[in-house]
């Protein structure tokens, strides 16, 4: 099962594999794919594999979203051997020309999400800077339009996440380990030429190629949640190439599978905990909850009553326990969504689980007609390659009391989640990436206290893994997954001012 981090949908540790030793990223041979000019054209609306819709609208002053194909090769190794397209999208810089810095490359997670079908839908928000940007955003490797990675079709995929993620007893043990070795099965027949080239570290030299055919001397990148980790990856591997570079909702990069679903569980606690306490202490009346502790309580039997007993959802499918508890981890990524889960939470009391499905069809990128993006397929991909890893069911059993006190409600899921790579047929990277960056730009890293996906701990490891002089550490204290798009006056302005004008916040800023 897919660990909580998709960003807008969001979830742990995507690892590092060298192709060359580090600090010699910069001699890469990319063959004549440098020289490519890119076709940029309007944008068509997103494939299902990005998660369908319309294509998207101008922005308000009239700037059109257009789509371009970058050619990259296969494999890394061979890089004058086969070649796949990767989807961009770009929207042009709004100010004058003489104030033009190049283009801000974003990343917004996942991994599996698609930067070309998300980018639009946050394009306002980054209005201030795409005074002096071009905004641009793509399909990473095995993403969206970019040699996605298939597995399994629609009806399967509906199936798959109705399981039972959470075992009690060996029967149960038994079906989750042969429905995840038959989802990953699909996958290698399905996607056997792209699986062994998603690695993070191949699409870090995705990166580097694509500045090189904007035109760039340098990158200037917008990381978020494992676009953190995809970014510090860069850095490691072309320290150098770095511009400017922030890093929001941050992964920390050195901790292994394990340690970052442990540490998501206790992420996802303390947000839960948060929003009790929120409903319970405003002036009307928690409708869901007398007490933080009851709400939590309230919570909990429904979980375990969904075991037993589903409830409608939205028709034909039922709520299950699985359904339920990722929805309400959906819901817990920003506090805008609170109110959802609460009247998601009401609803289901009374025994129609609507809400909480919907809240569950989108971390899992399924739309209202029934069709899945391969959020779910490149997610689980790119991070089975990425982790070196494979965990047993007997060991998850006897982790279980750790995950457990971390987090009553989450802790088996998230422990369960980690038998999702056993039987993958691409090998493990490492345990951890190295981002180490001796000699990149300064890179602004920003966390968030009440993150529950990418837990604030891990900022100031990312900042200490960069290397002396190159991480520097803001702090948000706020909710949710993220610091820039919580609207954060004090945040926006940290970061468009290193992002514009190359003002560097002092370290150890504190944002509230």
């Amino acid at each position: 099962m897919r660990r909580f981090r998709i960003r807008a949908a969001a979830l742990v540790s995507a690892v590092l594999l060298s192709l060359l030793p580090a600090g010699c990223g910069d001699g890469s041979k990319d063959g004549d794919l440098t020289a490519q000019k890119l076709d940029w054209k309007d944008c068509p609306a997103p494939s299902a594999a990005e998660g369908g819709g319309s294509a998207p609208s101008p922005l308000p002053d009239g700037t059109v979203w257009q789509c371009a194909t970058l050619q990259a090769p296969l494999d890394w190794s061979k890089p004058k051997g086969d070649r796949i397209g990767l989807a961009l999208i770009r929207a042009a810089a709004s100010g004058p020309a003489s104030r033009r810095i190049g283009s801000l490359v974003f990343n917004f997670g996942g991994p599996g999400g698609s930067g070309v079908s998300t980018l639009p839908a946050f394009g306002e928000d980054y209005a201030k800077l795409r005074t002096r940007y071009d905004l641009v955003s793509f399909d990473p490797r095995g993403v969206g339009r970019s040699s996605p990675v298939e597995c399994e079709n629609d009806a399967q995929l509906d199936e798959y996440f109705q399981q039972d993620a959470t075992p009690d007893n060996g029967a149960e043990r038994a079906r989750l380990l042969d429905r995840t070795k038959m989802f990953n099965a699909a996958c290698e027949k399905h996607s056997a030429k792209i699986l062994p080239h998603v690695r993070t570290t191949d699409a870090a030299r995705d990166m580097d190629l694509m500045r090189k055919v904007l035109g760039d001397a340098k990158l200037y990148y917008f990381g978020i949640s494992y676009g953190t980790e995809l970014g510090a990856v860069y850095a490691h591997l072309f320290p150098r190439h770095v511009g400017r570079a922030v890093f929001d909702a941050v992964v920390d990069p050195t901790q292994n599978a394990e340690q970052s679903s442990l540490g998501q569980a206790r992420g996802f606690q303390l947000a839960l905990d948060n929003f009790a306490e929120d409903c319970t202490s405003k002036t009307t009346e928690c409708p869901i909850g007398d007490t933080p502790q009851d709400v939590k309580a309230r919570i909990a039997k429904l979980l375990s009553d969904l075991e037993r007993k589903p409830i409608p959802g939205v028709l034909p499918r039922e709520l299950t326990q699985t359904d339920a508890t990722n929805g309400i981890a959906q819901s817990l990524y920003s506090k805008d969504f609170w109110e959802y889960l609460t009247e998601g939470l009401q609803q289901a009391y009374g025994g129609d689980g609507k809400i909480l499905m919907l809240l569950s069809d989108s971390m899992n990128g399924r739309d209202e007609n029934g069709e899945y993006s391969n959020i779910t397929a490149a997610n689980i991909a790119i991070n089975c390659s990425d982790e070196k890893s494979r965990y047993t069911s007997a060991y998850v059993q006897q982790r279980l009391p750790e995950f457990r006190a971390a987090s009553p409600l989450f802790g088996d899921y998230l422990a369960w989640g980690l038998v999702g790579c056993t039987d993958w047929a691409v090998p493990g990277a490492a345990d951890h990436p190295d981002v180490s960056a001796p000699g990149s730009a300064p890179i602004l890293v920003v966390g968030n206290t009440g993150d529950p996906a990418t837990p604030y701990e891990g900022a100031k490891k990312m900042v200490d893994s960069l290397g002396k002089g190159v991480g520097v550490e803001l702090t948000y204290r706020g909710q949710g997954h993220g610091a820039y798009d919580s609207k954060n006056r004090c945040v926006q302005d940290a970061v468009n001012g290193y992002l514009l004008d190359g003002k560097v916040p002092a370290a150890g800023t504190v944002c509230s």
